[in-house]
Order: structure tokens, then sequence, then C-alpha cells
């Protein structure tokens, strides 16, 4: 029984074949004929790099939902300011007519 050394793939290798496929239209058993890897090993690679770019994904997401709520939390404290400067002003102007 000889035992075959596994296969150890570049890692631009690993990223085309995943890409082209993501691209492709063709089962992913097909795909690794294709490349002449083996189905489990394109399905490995597949799934770490869908791990890999959710991951950085969900920060992406993260950040840009803080940025958002930022933006939206300065414009409505400039709304109130503005709202509790006109309130100063109408009362000052009450206050002042009915002395």
């Amino acid at each position: 029984m000889s035992k075959e050394k596994p296969n150890l793939y570049p890692s631009e290798f690993k990223e085309s074949s995943v890409k082209l496929e993501l691209e492709s239209d063709q089962p992913m058993a097909q795909t690794a004929r294709d490349l002449g890897v083996n189905p489990n090993t394109l399905y490995g690679w597949v799934s770490q790099y869908s791990e890999s770019s959710s991951s950085q994904s969900s920060t992406l997401r993260t950040d840009e939902h803080l940025y958002d709520e930022l933006k939206r939390l300065k414009k409505e404290n400039a709304r109130l300011k503005e709202e509790r400067d006109i309130l100063k002003k109408a009362a000052a102007y009450f206050a002042q007519e009915s002395r």
C-alpha cells in the first residue's frame, strides 16, 4: 500500500479556481475535473473563501451601519438644538410681553 503525497497548490491557483467555480454555470464536480483536482478539495476551497469573505463583509456592513447611525444622530441633534433655540426665543418673547 503506497500512500499518495497530497498535492500542495499555490494560493493563486486556489483563488483562481474558486473564482472560476463561482463564475461558471457548470457543476462544481465538472469544474474540479477540468482543473484536475478532487471535487472535495475544490468544495473546501470555495467554503474557505466564502467564510473569509463573509467575515470581511460583515465588518464592512457594521462600519457602514455605524457611519449611517452617526450621520442620522448628528442630523437629529442639529434639529433638536434648533427647536430648543426657537423655544428659548419664544419663552423670552412671551415673558417680556406679560410684564
